[in-house]
């Protein structure tokens, strides 16, 4: 895995990171199989000094953005292998955290990508990580203040039961949508369509359980 050294990381970035786990580094690095670069903690990441209360806002307060999730990447790879998905379309990320997505959507040949997120600091790591990639993205804090798209995606958005709701507010902004989860592995839902599994890891690696290396994509019909 290769890692730009010479880069300065984001100070807005580091800031927000530093409020959950102090004296931890961000680094811009390249994905696995793939052209794009994100800004993410380092890969080998010692925890034997966090304290309780670091590890309680860890889990409370997770800075999604910091790590490449295993379906983000999935579908990342996806997109750059098959761009024909967004090539010359309106694309929305939902959920967009890092921006992985987004930015694999405009290198794909997207008309215009929109990255929506609730959480301000993972917008301004879109914006950072857009930066680093040389891509112009959109960006949305809010779902219900988008426009139409072509095309709406949504990786690991689905791990809280609480957000299979948004299987249903997809279908008023996107006729297309694409999901893709690894905790997942088939949700019944009369407009959607599981297609395939792929193979992927969340990077930097947490070692996750075999069963969440396997990501599910699904599609409306």
């Amino acid at each position: 895995m290769k890692t730009i050294t010479h880069l300065s990381a984001p100070q807005q970035l580091l800031d927000a990171l530093h409020q959950v786990i102090p004296n931890c580094e961000l680094t811009a690095q390249y994905l696995p199989d793939t052209p794009i670069q994100l800004w993410l903690i380092p890969p080998v990441f010692s925890n034997d000094r966090l304290d309780d209360e670091v590890i309680r806002k860890i889990w409370n307060e997770t800075p999604y953005w910091i790590f490449c999730w295993a379906s983000g990447l999935a579908m990342a790879q996806w997109l750059l292998a098959e761009p024909h998905h967004v090539k010359d379309k309106v694309v929305l990320d939902f959920g967009a955290g890092s921006g992985v997505v987004a930015i694999a959507a405009k290198l794909a040949g997207a008309k215009r990508v929109i990255c929506c997120d609730i959480d301000l600091v993972s917008l301004d790591s879109c914006r950072e990580n857009a930066k680093l990639n040389q891509v112009k993205l959109e960006y949305l804090d809010d779902l219900y203040q988008a426009e139409q798209v072509d095309v709406l995606l949504a990786a690991d958005v689905l791990y809280d039961q609480c957000n299979r709701f948004f299987l249903d507010e997809f279908l008023k902004f996107a006729p297309k949508v694409w999901v893709a989860d690894s905790r997942v592995k088939n949700f019944s839902h009369p407009n959607y369509i599981k297609i395939d599994e792929r193979s992927a890891t969340t990077w930097p690696d947490l070692d996750e359980a075999k069963e969440f290396r396997n990501v599910s994509f699904y599609k409306t019909l």
